[in-house]
């Protein structure tokens, strides 16, 4: 658990940080790695205050008491691997939420909004799913199942998501101007980590388990096993969407894939067979290659594609239990394939609808509170000269040319344009 623990720290910083990274613009790289990490800082020390207690502290249908273990009082020093596990699922959730808002929301408006949406909304969801008390809302009492996350992270960081761009608007000169990735190669990079990460994400799960020494065994190998075939499958999906769509197969189509195949494996992971899980890796990378696009027909401009990603992956991960779920997994529920009728399937409708409301509508709240008291977005003239130099003085890459031999430094990285990747891969994870 320690390990499974750090994997998952590791798949925010540095892994989300280089896959968002890579996909920003040169001007923005900075300020969208920052985001991830001040996430990290703000979240996990909230998460050990209060987080944990709401979360877990006790019966309730929303959130528990949240001072019950205030700063861990009542933990055994034995349980706060428990606790810095979960810590590290709050974390990501929060910084998930940063790719949609690239270049225009304010760094003290981020610092404003993650506390706020973590206390007002991470953290009661994380309690209506994990906490699988008879009171809980979406485990207890609706039943729905969700084995590491699709509706507390997936589906409630892509309605998050959504939420905010609506409130932001669009960036200056999209979608009209193609805003490319500068940095193909850390997004890769950023992919393979998530990947290795995810391993904690999933697997690391089990600790939950009523019989840890029958069902430990058993978790583990179809957790890691599912976890990677529905990834694999994803990545096939998703090139064979884009290939059909666009003439071609990219690499930040393969990475897109990759992360959309985790996201739809999460919640179902420990449900599922080995060919449910391939079934629900193709299915997610294929829609969500086409989800993509959607920003473009509906006019939301969500700058690294967390909603046609996360929350599209979410929905379907969660929905899909209700398909391929079998008896043999860890719900013992049989889904609509192997005869088990809709009721299942219902179930997890009914969850990702629960899990769309409430973070739809708090998020929404908590936008609008900090729009008209702090403000949401840049000026119009720093976001044209780039977030990273006027929230952070700094750029990514101080390139440096002499001026008639004369050694004047001549500072570049925020006006020099990224080499063409290819008509497909205009941003995000693809248009």
């Amino acid at each position: 658990m320690l390990i499974a623990t750090a994997f998952v720290l590791m798949m925010t910083v540095p892994a989300l940080a280089l896959f968002y990274g890579g996909m920003s613009r040169s001007k923005s790289v900075l300020n969208m790695m920052m985001m991830s990490y001040v996430a990290a800082a703000i979240v996990g020390i909230l998460y050990v205050a209060i987080g944990w207690s709401m979360g877990f502290g006790g019966d309730g249908t929303i959130f528990a008491n949240p001072f019950e273990l205030l700063w861990l009082d009542g933990v055994s020093t034995g349980d706060y691997i428990f606790v810095m596990f979960q810590m590290t699922f709050a974390i990501i959730t929060a910084a998930l939420i940063s790719g949609a808002v690239a270049d225009r929301l304010k760094f003290s408006a981020w610092v404003v909004f993650v506390p706020l949406w973590a206390v007002i909304v991470y953290f009661p969801m994380a309690h209506m799913v994990f906490s699988c008390t008879d009171d809980s809302l979406i485990c207890g009492r609706i039943g729905a199942q969700d084995y590491a996350g699709g509706t507390a992270v997936h589906i409630n960081a892509g309605v998050a998501a959504l939420v905010l761009v609506v409130l932001l608007g669009k960036r200056i000169g999209w979608p009209k101007e193609q805003m490319r990735p500068h940095n193909l190669t850390l997004t890769m990079l950023g992919a393979g980590l998530l990947w290795m990460g995810w391993y904690g994400f999933n697997v690391g799960s089990i600790v939950f388990g009523d019989d840890p020494e029958t069902q430990f065994p058993l978790e583990t190998g179809r957790t890691f096993a599912t976890t990677t075939l529905a990834t694999m499958a994803a990545i096939i999906g998703w090139l064979v969407v884009e290939r059909l769509l666009h003439k071609k197969a990219t690499s930040l189509g393969a990475a897109s894939g990759i992360v959309a195949g985790l996201v739809a494996i999460t919640p179902a992971t420990g449900a599922v067979n080995l060919s449910g899980a391939v079934a629900i890796g193709l299915i997610a990378g294929g829609v969500c290659a086409w989800a993509v696009g959607l920003k473009y027909k509906l006019g939301y401009d969500d700058s690294l594609d967390v909603v046609g990603v996360h929350l599209v992956g979410g929905i379907i991960g969660t929905i899909l239990i209700g398909v391929f779920s079998t008896s043999e997994g860890a719900g013992g529920i049989d889904g609509l394939v192997y005869g088990g009728g809709f009721g299942s399937l219902g179930d997890q409708t009914l969850g990702a609808l629960v899990a769309v409301a409430y973070s739809g509508v708090l998020t929404l709240v908590i936008g609008l509170a900090i729009k008209y008291t702090i403000g949401l977005r840049l000026d119009e003239e720093d976001e044209v000269n780039g977030i990273d130099l006027a929230e952070h003085g700094e750029t990514a890459y101080d390139l440096h040319t002499s001026a008639s031999g004369g050694g004047k430094s001549v500072l570049a990285a925020s006006t020099v344009s990224p080499a063409p990747v290819g008509k497909p891969s205009t941003e995000g994870a693809n248009a």
